[in-house]
């Protein structure tokens, strides 16, 4: 149960202890988005510490209201801090952010329980309702997808009742793990600002220039888009075509689109 608690605990371990644990924990996602007359695409890079390669899970749950959904799982937590969609055509993407430490509540919600919440949700409106509605401890990034209205919602929000939503349009939208709309007082990450600033030069007009974006390896930067160690990996790449009514997991470097499990959603 401690494992749904880790970014919420971390802030509160002495400086000494915790610049070991953050270096063991540390985790980061890319996601690129777009809803234009052409395509809705919600493209995802799971990344995460090496170790926890081998120790992810696809959940399907069955609840007694009737819902139904899938989510990507990590060893030990709820479903699901990184992405998963309902029987209601409502589906996530999650990036962590770096608040400051002050701007961490203690004694409020932790974020996985917010996202197995959102399994539940009918609509995007209600997904949406139940974000603002959480009284959380620590900020996080939600990126809501619904089929049924064709539209995807960037939510970032923070402690104290905070948050802002973007509505995803047709110009492609790229989030790695830094507030880009919230007005926050966040740490400094120079791994996503590298990311985002990569995102910024690669085009963008097309599904397979989506996925050639999250398979960047650019071997000259420190922290390239797609990670292969040693310390971050990208674990898989959740694609979510709105039209198609589709999610794609891809193991394995996106660019070369070889999916290993496609949903109907």
């Amino acid at each position: 149960m401690l494992l749904n608690f880790r970014k919420e605990i971390l802030p509160f371990i002495t400086s000494t202890e915790n610049q070991h644990i953050v270096e063991d924990v540390n985790d980061d996602c890319s996601d690129i988005l777009v809803v234009s007359d052409s395509m809705a695409i919600a493209a995802h890079n799971e990344d995460a510490n090496v170790a926890l390669v081998g120790h992810t899970y696809l959940i399907k749950g069955i609840l007694a209201n009737g819902i139904c959904f899938t989510a990507y799982t990590y060893a030990g937590e709820l479903p699901s801090c990184a992405f998963g969609f309902n029987s209601h055509g409502l589906a996530f993407t999650l990036n962590s952010v770096p608040p400051s430490e002050h701007e961490i509540a203690a004694g409020a919600i932790g974020r996985n329980f917010i996202s197995r919440d959102l399994l539940e949700a009918q609509n995007i409106d209600d997904a949406l309702a139940r974000i603002q509605s959480s009284e959380i401890s620590i900020g996080h990034s939600y990126n809501l997808i619904d089929l049924k209205t064709r539209r995807i919602l960037n939510v970032e929000t923070a402690s104290r009742n905070r948050y802002s939503v973007h509505e995803i349009g047709a110009v492609p939208f790229f989030h790695a793990n830094m507030y880009i709309h919230l007005k926050v007082d966040q740490a400094k990450d120079d791994n996503s600002i590298s990311r985002q600033k990569r995102a910024a030069l690669l085009p963008k007009g097309s599904k397979n220039d989506f996925l050639s974006l999250l398979g960047d390896e650019n071997k000259a930067a420190k922290y390239p888009i797609y990670m292969t160690g040693p310390l971050l990996y990208t674990l898989c790449t959740a694609v979510i075509d709105l039209d198609e009514k589709t999610l794609s997991i891809i193991e394995g470097n996106p660019k070369e689109r070889k999916s290993t499990y496609v949903f109907s959603m």
